[in-house]
C-alpha cells in the first residue's frame, strides 16, 4: 500500500490542472488515469460559454444568467478568471472572459472561445478578412476546399489550395505524422517555399492543426511567410490537446508528481465520511492508494465516468457516487441538436464540489451534473475551472491545520 496525501483520478484537462497546481504549491500528489484522455482529441481550446441559448459574445457576463446548479455558479466568475489566468501563465494561451473570438472550425463553422492556444488566435474572424486554406492531400481528416467554401457562405473572403507533400512518403499520414514533420526543418522550408508564392500580402494562412509538436514551430512558419498564420482543429488525434498534455504533465514530472497510467479506479475504502485509500486496478492486480484527499475527475458518459447499465440506471463507476439528473422516462430526444434530456446528468456537489457524504472527495470537469457542454460549448472551459478550483479548496483546506496551530 503506498501513500500519498492528494490522488487525482482522471488525466484530462479537470485532473491535470488540479494535479498540477496542487504539486507545484508542494503537495504530494498521484495521479490515477486508464488512458490519456480527452486531450488528445479536442482541440483544447478554453470554450467557456459559446451559447447561453444564443451565440455569447461576453462569456464573463453571461456566467450570470446560469442556474445555481451549473458548475460555473459553483465556481463563480472570479472562480473561472482565476483559472484562465493560471493556465495562461503556464503556456501559451491567449484570451479571457471579456469576449469570445470566433475560430473557425474544420467544416468552417465559427466557434465562440474564450482563451486559445496563441497558434489559433489570428484565427479570430469577427472582422472579417481574406483568408487564405492550406491542404495536403494525404491528410484525409482536413478538406480545405470545404472549410474555404463554408467562410465565403459566412461572408469571409477565402481560398484553399493544396500540397503535395507527404511525410516520409506515407499515404496514411494523419494529423500526427504531419506535425512529426513540421518539426523537421526540411519540411518546414519546404511548406514555407510552396506556401510563400501563392498568398497574397493582405491574406491569412490557414493550416490544419499539425505545426509541429515542439513549442515554437507554428512561429517560425508565421515569421517565415511574414503574415499572420493560424492552426485550424481537424479531427483526432488533437495535436493541440497532445502539447497541452505533453506540457501539463513535465510540469507535473518536474514537480514530483507520480502518475500511473492504465490504472483503473475500482472503489475506495472509507472511515465514516472520509476515503481513506482508492483501489486501482493495473493489469490483474488490485492495489490501494492512501489518501487525505481525492479528486475525481473521470469524466462523464462519453469518458465512462459514468455509465448506463443493462436496466437504464447511471452510475459514477470509480467510487460508487450517486448520479443525479437522470430522467425516469424519456432520456433522449430524436433530434441531433435537440436538448437532450441526459444532457445534464452527473454527480451533484456542494460549493465546495464535494458529493453528499463525503468530506474528502471533490469532483471536477466532465463528471459533475447540472451543464449542457455540447449545446452550451463550455467543456474544457468547467474542465479547467472546476480542476482548478478543487486544487484550490484542498490548498485552503491543508492550511487552515497549520493556521490554527500557530
Amino acid at each position: 500500500m503506498s501513500r500519498r496525501q492528494v490522488v487525482v483520478a482522471g488525466i484530462g484537462l479537470a485532473g491535470l490542472t488540479a494535479a498540477v497546481r496542487l504539486a507545484e504549491a508542494g503537495q504530494p500528489v498521484l495521479v490515477l488515469a486508464k488512458g490519456v484522455g480527452a486531450t488528445h482529441l479536442g482541440p483544447c481550446t478554453i470554450d467557456v460559454l459559446g451559447y447561453a441559448p444564443d451565440r455569447v459574445e461576453r462569456p464573463g457576463e453571461a456566467l450570470a444568467s446560469l442556474p445555481e446548479s451549473h458548475p460555473y455558479s459553483l465556481v463563480g466568475r472570479d472562480g473561472v478568471a482565476a483559472a484562465i489566468d493560471w493556465l495562461k501563465a503556464g503556456l501559451p494561451y491567449v484570451g479571457g472572459l471579456e469576449e469570445n473570438l470566433l475560430l473557425p472550425t474544420a467544416v468552417g463553422a465559427l466557434k465562440p472561445s474564450a482563451a486559445v492556444p496563441e497558434s489559433m488566435a489570428a484565427g479570430d474572424l469577427r472582422s472579417g478578412g481574406e483568408v487564405a486554406v492550406v491542404g495536403f492531400r494525404a491528410l484525409k481528416d482536413f478538406h480545405a476546399q470545404l472549410l474555404a467554401d463554408n467562410l465565403s457562405r459566412a461572408g469571409i473572403g477565402a481560398r484553399a489550395f493544396e500540397l503535395d507533400l507527404v511525410p516520409e512518403g506515407r499515404a496514411d499520414a494523419n494529423s500526427l505524422g504531419f506535425a512529426r514533420a513540421f518539426d523537421d526543418p526540411e519540411f518546414r522550408a519546404e511548406v514555407v517555399a510552396q506556401v510563400g508564392g501563392r498568398v497574397g500580402a493582405g491574406e491569412r494562412v490557414a493550416f490544419p492543426a499539425v505545426l509541429g509538436l515542439a513549442p515554437g514551430t507554428w512561429r517560425e512558419v508565421q515569421e517565415r511567410l511574414a503574415r499572420p498564420v493560424f492552426e485550424v482543429p481537424t479531427l483526432p488525434p488533437s495535436v493541440p490537446g497532445m502539447r497541452v498534455f505533453a506540457a501539463l504533465r513535465e510540469r507535473l514530472r518536474r514537480a514530483g508528481a507520480r502518475v500511473i497510467l492504465n490504472s483503473v479506479v475500482t472503489g475506495a475504502e472509507r472511515d465514516g465520511g472520509r476515503v481513506t485509500a482508492v483501489r486501482a486496478r493495473v493489469g490483474l492486480r488490485d492495489v490501494l492508494h492512501e489518501a487525505e484527499w481525492v479528486v475525481l475527475a473521470t469524466g462523464g458518459f462519453a469518458s465512462g465516468g459514468i455509465e448506463l447499465d443493462s436496466r437504464w440506471r447511471a452510475h459514477e463507476v470509480a467510487l460508487g457516487l450517486p448520479v443525479s439528473g437522470v430522467p425516469e422516462s424519456e432520456r433522449f430526444a430524436p433530434g441531433y441538436f435537440d436538448p437532450q434530456p441526459m444532457a445534464r446528468a452527473g454527480v451533484e456537489v456542494d460549493r465546495d464540489l464535494r458529493p453528499e457524504g463525503h468530506e474528502n472527495v471533490l469532483v471536477a470537469g466532465a463528471t459533475l451534473a447540472g451543464a449542457e457542454p455540447w449545446r452550451e460549448k463550455s467543456g474544457d472551459g468547467i474542465s479547467l475551472s472546476t480542476g482548478h478550483r478543487a486544487a484550490e479548496l484542498i490548498l485552503a483546506a491543508t492550511r487552515e491545520p497549520a493556521r490554527a496551530g500557530a
